[in-house]
């Protein structure tokens, strides 16, 4: 805490991260509200504890300023499915369609893409859009979710998604609803379609929280990563937080210690995100797009 503001460092923590670092951090939150709170803040340095796609995203909406990735090993692996080759392939195919990406993308595929999308505001977004064909990419489970929600859209998915939130199944809903009978099933979008119709609440993980926060109900069980039940606890002490699965863990995201932070603070560790002048103005078209059909 005293480095930090020594060096003039913002800390970003996404919401994944374990509860020590959401402690030290000036914003917490998902990868969008992080990117949004880093272009505000006066601090030249920015230290992000999440993934590199989103100290990309930091880089992309402030290239002014230095952006550390606080564990150089922490990726997406979602982020990474698809390559720029292979989408450019597939738009040569369905040249109508508007190519929507999930900002669980890279910077460089971004690049190639007309319009970000997050987790709470892609079916707003898509619903907005001039185009009636939409390839949604990379993750098809909040791609079908989507296209269920926007009807009147052709939405077109191609083979991805998140690693960890597709290998819950119905069968561990069945277990969570039989060990907790009172308690609501709040899951992400990223789950399967099959597991996102138990549900009792499908939204992204700031809706999710926000959804418990509100609810008069004591007991939930959480659908997505797992510290999300640890800050919901924290945040909610009164209630009762269960994992539908403890399956649902991001080795990624829980990568990061507290550590590896005060590492990247004090200049010893951590990896500054370099994007070139091209990347950043190609990819940010799509960012912006998604400002201003989200807002």
């Amino acid at each position: 805490m005293r480095l930090k503001t020594e060096r003039d460092v913002c800390i970003l923590a996404h919401s994944y991260q374990s509860r020590e670092i959401i402690e030290i951090a000036d914003f917490s939150g998902d990868s969008y509200q992080l990117s949004v709170a880093a272009s505000t803040v006066p601090n030249k340095t920015v230290v992000m504890c999440g993934v590199r796609f989103m100290a990309e995203t930091v880089k992309i909406l402030s290239p002014q300023k230095t952006v550390i990735l606080a564990h150089p090993n922490a990726g997406c692996p979602m982020a990474e499915q698809m390559s720029v080759e292979y989408i450019n392939t597939v738009k040569r195919d369905c040249p109508d369609h508007a190519v929507v990406a999930y900002i669980n993308t890279t910077a460089a595929l971004k690049t190639v893409c007309d319009v970000c999308v997050t987790s709470s505001s892609a079916v707003k977004i898509v619903e907005k859009l001039p185009q009636k064909d939409i390839l949604f990419i990379p993750d098809c489970n909040l791609g079908a979710y989507v296209a269920a929600q926007c009807p009147d859209k052709n939405v077109k998915l191609l083979e991805g998604g998140c690693p960890v939130h597709v290998a819950v199944y119905v069968e561990d809903v069945r277990r969570a609803r039989a060990a907790h009978p009172d308690a609501l099933l709040l899951v992400h979008p990223e789950c399967t379609p099959q597991v996102l119709a138990q549900a009792d609440f499908v939204g992204s993980t700031s809706a999710i929280m926000d959804y418990a926060g509100a609810s008069h109900n004591d007991e939930f069980i959480i659908g997505t990563e797992m510290s999300i039940v640890q800050n919901l606890q924290y945040s909610h002490s009164y209630k009762k937080f269960y994992p539908l699965s403890h399956k649902l863990i991001c080795p990624d995201m829980r990568i990061t210690s507290l550590v590896h932070v005060l590492q990247a603070v004090q200049g010893t560790g951590g990896e500054a995100i370099e994007l070139d002048s091209t990347t950043i103005t190609e990819a940010r078209a799509c960012i912006d797009r998604m400002i201003e059909y989200g807002g």
